[in-house]
C-alpha cells in the first residue's frame, strides 16, 4: 500500500481535503466564479485609489492560477487530485471544469515522475504548474528539482529554460507528524537556479504566484498549509509582486523583526506586546527567499542597531543562520547586540499537537528574545 493512500482517505473523510484538522468551510468548498467572489467578498473602501476585496489565500492562489491560464495557453496544472477532487486543500477548486482535463492534469503518486514530465514540458516551451500535495513529499522529486530544473540552463549553456513552478504545503500543521511537516525552504534556496518564494498574505500569494507563473526560470513556491483559510485584501487588477523585494509591515526604531511564511502572524502579535512596554519594532516579510532583499534588511538594522530572526525552520544550519551571516558582515559595527534567532526546536516534529505548538516560535520567545537583544 502506498504511504500517502491513508492521507487522501482522511482528507476524503473529512470533506475539505485539508489534513491536520483544517477543514475547508462549506462556503469555500462552492466554485462560485470569480465575479460572484468579487461580489460577495467586496470590501466597503479604497486603499491608495485602488479597490480591494477580500479573499481567503486559496482563493487567491486559485485566482493567479485561473488568471494566467486565460492570458498564456502554454501555463498548465498537473499533480496528484487536483483536477476531480478539486485540489487536496481545494486550491485548484473549479479548473478542471474550466480548462478541461489537457490543462488540469491529474496525476499517479509519483513525484519524480510528473515533475520530471513537468521540466520536460517546459524545456520545449510549455509553462507547468506542479502542485506537490505537501512538499515533504517533494523530496521524493528533489533529483528533478535540484539535478535537472535548478541546471540545465547552465548546463546548456542557455540553450534551455525550464519556465516551471513547484508549489504546495508546506509547515507544521496540527498533528501531521514527523514526515508530513517539514520546512524545506533552507534545502532549496542554497540550491542556485532555483527561485524560492514563500507568501504570508493572500495579496502576496496571488501577486508573486503570478509572477512566478511568468519567469523563465523554476520557482519553488511554498504555501504554509495553516495560511490556505486566512482572509485578506486583494487589489483588483493586475496584481504582480517582483521576486526579491521584502514587505515592511510595521515601521519601528528599538528592534528589526525579519520573518516570513506563517511566522508573521506571530511576530505581528509580539510587536503588538512590545509596543506595550514602550519597545518600538520593525516587523519585516521576507516575502522571497531566495533572491533576497538584503538592502532592505541592511536599511532596516542601520535603523535599530539590533536584529531578531524568527523561523519555523529548523535552527541548525536554518535560513536564519544565512541571513545572520549576511547582515553581520556587511553591518558588523552598526549592532549593538548579536543577532538572535527564534526557531522551531530542534527535533522531529511530534503528532502529539500541544508538543508540536511547543517546537513554534511563539509571542512570548519572540518577545523573551528582544528583551535579549535590548539587554532588559
Amino acid at each position: 500500500m502506498d504511504r500517502r493512500r491513508g492521507d487522501r482517505e482522511d482528507a476524503r473523510g473529512r470533506q475539505g481535503g485539508d489534513r491536520g484538522g483544517h477543514r475547508v468551510r462549506r462556503a469555500e468548498r462552492a466554485a462560485p466564479p470569480r465575479s460572484a467572489l468579487r461580489r460577495h467578498h467586496r470590501s466597503p473602501f479604497y486603499s491608495a485609489g485602488v479597490i480591494m476585496a477580500v479573499f481567503s489565500y486559496r482563493e487567491a492562489l486559485n485566482q493567479a492560477m485561473t488568471e494566467e491560464m486565460e492570458r498564456d495557453d502554454r501555463v498548465f496544472l498537473m499533480g496528484e487530485e487536483v483536477a476531480e477532487y478539486d485540489g487536496a486543500y481545494k486550491v485548484s477548486q473549479g479548473m478542471l471544469k474550466r480548462f478541461g482535463p489537457r490543462r488540469v492534469v491529474d496525476t499517479p503518486i509519483s513525484e519524480e515522475g510528473f515533475a520530471g514530465i513537468g521540466i520536460g514540458a517546459a524545456m520545449v516551451g510549455l509553462r507547468p504548474i506542479i502542485e506537490f500535495m505537501t512538499f515533504s513529499f517533494s523530496l521524493v522529486a528533489i533529483d528533478q528539482i535540484v539535478n535537472n530544473a535548478a541546471n540545465m540552463r547552465y548546463m546548456s549553456g542557455g540553450q534551455f529554460a525550464v519556465p516551471i513552478v513547484f508549489r504546495g504545503s508546506s509547515g507544521m500543521a496540527g498533528s501531521l507528524g514527523a514526515t508530513h511537516s517539514h520546512r524545506l525552504e533552507a534545502w532549496y534556496a542554497q540550491v542556485p537556479g532555483l527561485t524560492v518564494v514563500m507568501p504570508s498574505t493572500p495579496s502576496d500569494a496571488k501577486g508573486l504566484l503570478k509572477t512566478a507563473i511568468r519567469s523563465d526560470d523554476p520557482v519553488v513556491f511554498i504555501e504554509h498549509e495553516v495560511l490556505y483559510h486566512e482572509k485578506g485584501e486583494i487589489p483588483d487588477g493586475e496584481h504582480l509582486v517582483p521576486f526579491g523585494k521584502a514587505d515592511v509591515k510595521r515601521p519601528g526604531k528599538d528592534v528589526t523583526l525579519i520573518t516570513y511564511s506563517r511566522s508573521l502572524k506571530a511576530t505581528l502579535a509580539a510587536a503588538e506586546q512590545l509596543a506595550a512596554e514602550e519597545i518600538d519594532a520593525e516587523v519585516i516579510d521576507l516575502r522571497s527567499i531566495r533572491p533576497l532583499d538584503l538592502d532592505t534588511l541592511l536599511k532596516s538594522v542601520v535603523k535599530t542597531h539590533r536584529a531578531v530572526i524568527i523561523e519555523e525552520d529548523w535552527p541548525y544550519c536554518g535560513l536564519g543562520a544565512g541571513i545572520s551571516d549576511r547582515i553581520t558582515r556587511r553591518v558588523f559595527d552598526e549592532l549593538d547586540a548579536p543577532i538572535l534567532r527564534v526557531a522551531s526546536k530542534d527535533a522531529p516534529a511530534p503528532y502529539n499537537k500541544q508538543l508540536e505548538n511547543s517546537m513554534l516560535p511563539s509571542v512570548p520567545r519572540i518577545v523573551e528574545a528582544v528583551h535579549d537583544v535590548l539587554y532588559r
